[in-house]
């Protein structure tokens, strides 16, 4: 099917609008909605790759068994995107109840068939989310739960709600709407200025204004621009974009198109990583569907406005993040970042001017055009507009993906949306914007998280990822975490960075070894300032981001590991040290069984000691004690 006019476009959204409205509406509405589509239920199962690796394909695969066996044709099975609560994986929901199963496996399908999913049947409640049933069984929609309360889903909006493999569910939410809008109501100046009025800031990381970059390129004379995305994603715990493409790749295509109406571009470039392959093999698909349908190629919606795109596979280099890396890449060079100025608006991919964002950026561009500036510039605060996608990960009960209005504070993202710490732990800091950014602790947990917020307290906003620390948490071994990442990942072009991301790294390993000396700390302080002011790209200009804002924070911890010889968290292995209480020590043996390398004696029935000298501080002693007698100091 091609779709040559917008009247197209609008009679295909009509004709399947319904069947997806019912995903949205917990109600008595919804059954009428339900009974118009011709199905009497749809079972969304999540095949994001957090659920995929929890086993949901053999949910899908046995759920279409069971459904064939019974005869039950009038239930549609749809495998979306990330509904966000990862660690509630595979999840399953039936609508138009909205019945939410969580760790569902394919032992329980049988009884959810047999028992719900048959003509007059009733949920199988043992298997909900405890969360989503009132005590007398009736079900509470998604967004009142705790997890959901206090997000707004823009970028994700269609996360969880769609086949992301079928561009006509796609286009019943709206898909490509912002798109004949544009080429049919507004001329690019007219976009550009929308975007400033929007206030819509890059969320790759720097926050650069949208409207501004693409502004730039749009000034350019010159009949040969690009239009690139950045879905390289290489922060440790980010899977923000990587949630995108897969569950809604039609926002990227859409928003991408757009900007090269505005830019003046007639070709796109998406940048992913190979390691995400669900990621890559659903943006093919949907990019294969948009030509099919006439929404990508030449004359788009009877336009004279002509665009394509073309994935661009990466080798998980997280310099690449860095946009002249990722454009060299993509012309066939090992990723090494360019001296800037000329930036990539005025010359770019192939020399020519460039504009580059990140999925979640473009994951915006639609619905600013469709419900307009004054709406997303009322989301947020003063200078960060409208929401952001965090990848909540690390201590957190709640593991998964985040919206939140720009201005959530921390605590609300822990305690509320999250479901506070495991295990009843203590809250110690959240580390925010990867490696690039830094550790926030509890003093801050009521700040407003915007780009300047985090600045001012010794982080950034990066592209996404909030880890969250507790009590037992190191803070100098995150930060040799941290660098030991940037060692690994500087592509050694420039020496700052080459030779001053392993100074530091061998700096941390001194401090957790107990051989630094406090004049380290100063060294430390020294080359950090060197690496900023003189590093190539941003990789080794913000390096050392993780070390001094735990220096500030938890400047306690530093000093306990070099005067003290001490780890306070317990956490570095040349600072511990294990011994066994005699008062509590019943002599069971099986702590000297356990030890790997015999350092543990000791005779049946009495208290037992360890010998430091061999100890490898491996901590199976204590893990295995079952009278508490073993301590680790």
């Amino acid at each position: 099917m091609k779709i040559t006019s917008v009247e197209q476009l609008n009679d295909l959204r009509a004709k399947k609008h319904d069947l997806v409205t019912v995903r949205k509406i917990v109600a008595s509405e919804g059954e009428k909605l339900a009974a118009a589509t011709g199905y009497r239920k749809q079972v969304l199962v999540c095949g994001g790759t957090g659920c995929t690796s929890s086993g949901s394909k053999k949910v899908i695969e046995k759920l279409e068994e069971e459904l064939k066996n019974n005869n039950l044709d009038d239930v549609l099975v749809i495998k979306t995107g990330c509904f966000g609560l990862c660690s509630l994986g595979p999840i399953m929901i039936v609508y138009p109840e909205g019945s939410f199963y969580s760790q569902v496996t394919p032992n329980e399908i049988p009884e959810i068939v047999s028992t719900h999913l048959v003509p007059g049947g009733e949920p199988v409640k043992k298997y909900l989310y405890a969360e989503t049933v009132h005590t007398d069984g009736s079900t509470i929609p998604l967004s009142e739960t705790a997890f959901y309360k206090k997000q707004m889903r823009i970028a994700l909006r269609n996360c969880g709600v769609i086949d992301p493999e079928d561009i006509e569910e796609a286009i019943a939410v709206d898909a490509y709407q912002a798109l004949a809008k544009v080429l049919t109501t507004m001329k690019p100046q007219k976009v550009v200025d929308e975007l400033l009025r929007a206030g819509l800031r890059g969320r790759g990381g720097a926050g650069f204004p949208t409207g501004r970059k693409w502004s730039f390129a749009m000034a350019q004379d010159n009949e040969t621009k690009y239009v690139c995305c950045n879905a390289d994603e290489g922060d440790p715990g980010a899977f923000m974009d990587r949630s995108v493409l897969e569950g809604d790749p039609h926002s990227l295509i859409e928003a991408m198109a757009i900007a090269g109406y505005t830019i003046g571009s007639k070709q796109g470039y998406v940048y992913v990583r190979a390691e995400y392959p669900i990621a890559v093999e659903r943006l093919k698909i949907a990019i294969n569907q948009a030509k099919e349908y006439g929404l990508l190629g030449k004359n788009i919606l009877g336009t004279d406005f002509e665009f394509d795109i073309e994935i661009r596979l990466g080798a998980g280099a997280f310099v690449c993040g860095e946009e002249t890396a990722l454009m060299t890449s993509i012309e066939g060079h090992r990723g090494e970042p360019r001296p800037r100025p000329p930036f990539p608006a005025i010359k770019g991919l192939f020399g020519k001017p460039t504009i580059l964002n990140n999925v979640e950026t473009y994951a915006n561009i639609a619905p600013i055009i469709n419900k307009g500036a004054d709406w997303y510039s009322s989301i947020g605060t003063e200078n960060s507009k409208g929401t952001k996608v965090f990848a909540l990960g690390g201590k957190i009960n709640n593991v998964g993906l985040v919206e939140v209005p720009m201005g959530t504070t921390i605590r609300e993202i822990v305690e509320e949306i999250g479901g506070g710490i495991p295990n009843g732990k203590k809250f110690k800091a959240a580390q925010t914007g990867g490696p690039s950014g830094g550790c926030i602790s509890a003093e801050y947990l009521d700040v407003p998280i915007d780009y300047d917020n985090l600045v001012q307290i010794g982080s950034m906003m990066g592209s996404g990822g909030m880890i969250i620390l507790d009590e037992d948490t190191c803070m100098v071994d995150i930060s040799k975490f941290y660098l030991e990442f940037t060692v690994d990942e500087s592509c050694g072009k420039c020496t700052p960075c080459r030779i001053g991301t392993k100074k530091l790294l061998d700096y941390l390993t001194l401090i957790t070894e107990g051989k630094a000396t406090m004049e380290d700390l100063d060294k430390i302080q020294e080359l950090a300032n060197h690496m900023k002011n003189s590093s190539l790209c941003a990789l080794g200009q913000t390096a050392a981001n993780p070390i001094l804002s735990t220096m500030n924070a938890f400047g306690d911890e530093y000093i306990a590991h070099i005067k003290n010889k001490h780890c306070p968290a317990g956490v570095c292995k040349a600072l511990l040290s294990f011994t066994i209480d005699p008062e509590k020590c019943k002599g069971c043996t099986l702590c000297a069984r356990q030890c790997p390398v015999g350092a543990i004696t000791g005779n049946v029935k009495q208290p037992h000691v360890i010998d430091a000298d061999k100890c490898i501080k491996c901590g199976l002693c204590m893990s295995n004690c079952h009278f508490n007698a073993i301590e680790k100091k």
